[in-house]
């Protein structure tokens, strides 16, 4: 069963190499989905497949790539349909 969420990443989560070590870690999951920058300094992702995965890559971001700073992660379902796959930046 698919299982789609979406995640807003907060904090210093961009020009730290975090959409790249995303990417790497929700295809090591076996997600579907994307990543990219909001023009606010937030992280946008949307990631789609196993449950369990999904709540992996939630706890990866809430820790995120070496050089961030992750002051917080809000996660909520989506709808999104036809997700990437592999898993991809924006």
């Amino acid at each position: 069963m698919q299982h789609t969420r979406q995640f807003i990443v907060s904090g210093r989560v961009q020009g730290v190499g975090f959409r790249a070590a995303t990417q790497d870690k929700a295809r090591e999951l076996a997600l579907a989905g994307w990543v990219r920058n909001l023009s606010d300094g937030r992280v946008e992702a949307v990631a789609g497949g196993d449950r369990d995965a999904v709540a992996a890559l939630n706890r990866w971001l809430e820790q995120g790539s070496p050089a961030a700073r992750v002051d917080s992660v809000d996660e909520q379902p989506t709808d999104a349909d036809n997700l990437p796959q592999p898993f991809t930046v924006r």
